[in-house]
Formats: C-alpha cells, structure tokens, sequence
C-alpha cells in the first residue's frame, strides 16, 4: 500500500507502538481541546484529521460535531486504522490515504487538522499545500508540532541525555525536523493563511504519570534507525534504555516534554491567481 508520507518517516510500527501513541494523545488531550475551542469547532462541522494513526483526535472532534457532523481520520497505516475503528463514534469514518495526495475532492472540509507528520515524514510545504487544498474556502488548517529543546529530565541522567541525542539523530538522519514549531507560524503565513493564531504547550511528567515512559518507548520505535545509523549499538542502545527507565522510577525524577507549537489559520476565501 502506498504509504502517507513522504517515506522519510523513520518510526516502525512495534508491538507497543498504538499503546505509545494513545497515552501520547491522552496527555496532550486538554491541551488538543483548547485549541479547538479557541478555533471554534461546533455542531455540524466536517473536519479532517490527516495522519490520524490509530485514533489521533478523532474522538475530541466527533464530541464537538455532534451527530449532525462528520469527522474523517486518514492514516496510511491499515493495522492503526483497524484498531481506530472498533470503538469510534457513528460521526467518525477511517479511510487509507497518503496525507500528502489524499485524492479526496477539494474544498469539503470545514477544519483539516494534522499532528507530528510535517516534523516526522518532512516536506512541510507539500503538506500544508494538500490541507489547504481540502478546507473550504475561509475553513480552518490547525497543525500542531514540536520543539524538542524543552523535553528535559530533572535532576539530569546520562542515559536520559543519551536517548534523546539518539532520537535527534534518528529523525535528522531521515532528513526531518523535530524542531518545525519554531518556524511553523512562519511557514502558516507563507502558506497564504489569513488570521494566523500561536499557542505553544509543554507538559510537565512524573514518575507515576502514564506518559512518563515516553523517551524509552519513542526510541524503541527508532531501534532500527538508531541502530542502522551507527548512532547507538545495540548494547549502547540497550544499556542507556534500562538506565534511562530505572532513573524514571524514581518518585523525584519528573520531565518536561517537547514544546507543541498549536498553530492555525483560515485558508484564502477564493483562489489565489
């Protein structure tokens, strides 16, 4: 099947890899909902979640739709979006798809939404050039992505300092951007986006939080990247994930986690000439 990227993506589905991805949704959820109430989302509206993965924020939009509207989650991932699927409200609808050539029909999407893919697939410009494409003339395109220079780990670990230096690696090596927030208000006006709106949210973990194993678990879905690129051994690799989780059970330990820049706009009213 054709993939929903651009083929950069270096992230392998692993067993454990949904788990990772819902507990990740679930700490940003209030965060993912005050966006959408500042961008006004309400009954009847037709949103769009691209790269949705096995759920994304499909269930926060088909809260806000209500019944009279629809909410369609496209991911490349056929497996992330069977799993979608089994609990998903009547208003919510999964369909396979590259998110950068959807080959859905232009102008039928009151907001289109995308989380983490311009940062992790790359080519942000072709991205939001498709998402614009599919909104409707004055709709809404809220992107959320990352800046990884806040994910810190108080008091400081070596193992910590080591995964995180590998994770940067993994992603620069595919030719990626984990950092995109800090030039995505930038690339949203570029884009043509009228009343560009900035809300940047970090959240802060703690030992006994559901998110607490997120560096671990991330680079465990980088192993073969990390590995292949000669930027850790396995041994190395191996080594700095058990010093890493040994140091994050300690009831002191807590994390800051990457900067999410929320960034949104309206698309033109009538095409550009």
């Amino acid at each position: 099947m054709e993939q929903a990227t651009t083929g950069h993506y270096p992230i392998e589905r692993r067993e454990g890899e949904i788990e990772r991805l819902h507990i990740q949704s679930t700490a940003m959820a209030a965060d993912c909902d005050i966006m959408l109430e500042r961008i006004g989302v309400g009954g009847g509206w037709a949103c769009l979640d691209l790269g949705c993965g096995p759920g994304g924020i499909t269930a926060l939009l088909s809260t806000r739709v209500g019944a009279g509207g629809r909410v369609v989650g496209l991911d490349a991932d056929v497996a992330f979006l069977e799993h979608a699927r089994v609990n998903a409200a009547p208003n919510i609808k999964f369909i396979a798809g590259n998110a950068y050539r959807t080959d859905l029909v232009a102008g039928n999407f009151d907001l289109v939404h995308m989380r983490f893919i311009a940062s992790t697939a790359g080519e942000p410009e072709k991205l939001i050039r498709e998402a614009m494409r599919l909104a409707k003339p004055g709709g809404i395109l809220a992107m959320q992505e990352p800046d990884m220079a806040s994910l810190n780990c108080y008091p400081p670990n070596a193992s910590w300092d080591r995964l995180k230096a590998a994770l940067q690696g993994a992603f620069s090596s595919a030719g990626t951007d984990i950092c995109l927030a800090r030039r995505l208000y930038e690339l949203a006006r570029l884009s043509g986006l009228t009343d560009v709106q900035y809300r940047p949210f970090l959240v802060g973990v703690r030992s006994q939080d559901p998110w607490v194993d997120y560096l671990p678990s991330t680079v465990e879905s980088l192993r073969g990247t990390i590995v292949g690129r000669a930027l850790l051994s396995e041994d190395e690799l191996n080594l700095a994930l058990a010093g890493c989780r040994t140091h994050l059970r300690n009831p002191n330990v807590v994390f800051t986690s990457y900067t999410v820049a929320q960034v949104w706009g309206r698309t033109p009213l009538a095409p550009r000439s």
